[in-house]
């Protein structure tokens, strides 16, 4: 969660600037190929220059586009000015290999896009936004961190060029302490034919931080904010909230939960709800992930894949843990096991279900207060 961050670091604009695309519709460039995956180990993806600040590089998030191909973009902690960017590299091979494709800049704050990049692919036409869209959220912060906002931007042709969308939220200033009132973390989706945006938020000041969404249907107006996770006790902090869909119907919110301490004593545990619906996590109850008395905490992922069983795979990643955390029982709180993996730790840790859903992909930028660099691994899904 933002809240664990102890430092004060910056990000650098690139050499050049990605030019905004117009165009109307979706290049139709994109082509479908078979790609055929096979294990990769802890695979450099990027690293910054010597100049940049500790932590060089943090939270990294993935895409897969309808080709095939994998786009990767991070938190870059280079020195300003000019303003800070989100880089995007492209993978046509698997995520194998790695070269770089384009910038995400800020465009109408002159502050920068500097936090927590978010990659999704959108699955139909939203509005005037085709299906096969590339939507991009961040936090956008000037240099002296005294505004949040939330933004998102689009492109049409792969990710090489990018056009400002919308802003969803405006917070206050970017340090994660109690009374303060920024915004962070986004995480997209599309549920019922609506774009819906979760994120965390310390804008109530009746909690030090919740996990909230808000709706659009075609990405450019927001609805109001409506609570995920929000508990009565001031000084919890629940975060950085995750969902993937289950074959039941049901979805699987994973969220730290920042405030309170596991069975076994660690802090920021990783907790999930399941609902049937979405935009109802708040009702929903609440479960614990651990595996033979093991409990992940701080920055968790979630995905869900239809592999290794009838109900498929649910996987969990956390902060803590190089494992991932799997349940092939649709998320029942006695069923987590945990699994090896060739990919290191991370703040915020990505996990991917690859275009053949046997294989799963792992993005790492390294933890909070590092000199880190951006790497990957590819693997089977535990059991196949």
């Amino acid at each position: 969660m933002f809240c664990e961050r102890v430092f004060v670091a910056f990000m650098a604009l690139a050499a050049s600037i990605s030019p905004v695309l117009s165009a109307p519709a979706l290049d139709l460039a994109i082509e479908q190929r078979a790609i055929t995956y096979k294990p990769v180990s802890f695979k450099t993806i990027y690293v910054p220059p010597r100049n940049y600040n500790k932590p060089k590089t943090l939270y990294g998030r993935t895409v897969q586009l309808a080709d095939g191909t994998l786009l990767a973009t991070w938190e870059n902690y280079s020195v300003e000015k000019p303003l800070v960017y989100f880089p995007v590299h492209r993978s046509t091979d698997g995520g194998n290999t790695w070269s770089p494709l384009s910038n995400i800049t800020d465009t109408v704050n002159n502050w920068g896009l500097r936090y927590q990049p978010f990659l999704y692919l959108l699955p139909q036409a939203l509005g005037s936004l085709p299906a096969g869209t590339i939507l991009a959220a961040g936090v956008s912060i000037p240099t002296d961190l005294s505004k949040t906002k939330i933004d998102i931007y689009s492109s049409i042709n792969g990710g090489l060029n990018w056009k400002f969308l919308s802003t969803v939220v405006s917070g206050g200033k970017a340090v994660p302490d109690n009374g303060e009132t920024p915004v962070w973390e986004p995480f997209l989706m599309v549920y019922n034919n609506q774009l819906v945006i979760y994120y965390s938020s310390q804008t109530d000041l009746a909690h030090g931080q919740k996990l909230c969404h808000q709706v659009s249907s075609n990405g450019l107006s927001w609805g109001p904010i409506v609570n995920d996770v929000a508990y009565p006790a001031y000084a919890r902090r629940p975060g950085m909230a995750t969902i993937a869909q289950l074959p039941n119907g049901k979805y699987i919110l994973t969220y730290e939960n920042v405030g309170i301490s596991s069975p076994s004593g660690s802090g920021n545990p990783v907790y999930y709800r399941l609902s049937s619906n979405p935009l109802l996590f708040d009702s929903a109850p609440e479960f614990i992930v651990g595996a033979n008395g093991v409990y992940p905490s701080s920055s968790p992922f979630v995905v869900w894949t239809p592999a290794g069983g009838a109900n498929g795979t649910i996987v969990v990643s956390a902060n803590s843990h190089t494992d991932i955390f799997i349940n092939t029982k649709l998320g029942d709180a006695g069923s987590w096991t945990k699994v090896a993996t060739p990919q290191s730790g991370a703040y915020s840790r990505e996990i991917r279900v690859l275009s053949d859903p046997n294989w799963l992909h792992i993005i790492s930028a390294g933890f909070l207060g590092g000199d880190n660099y951006v790497t990957n691994s590819v693997f089977k899904v535990p059991g196949v």
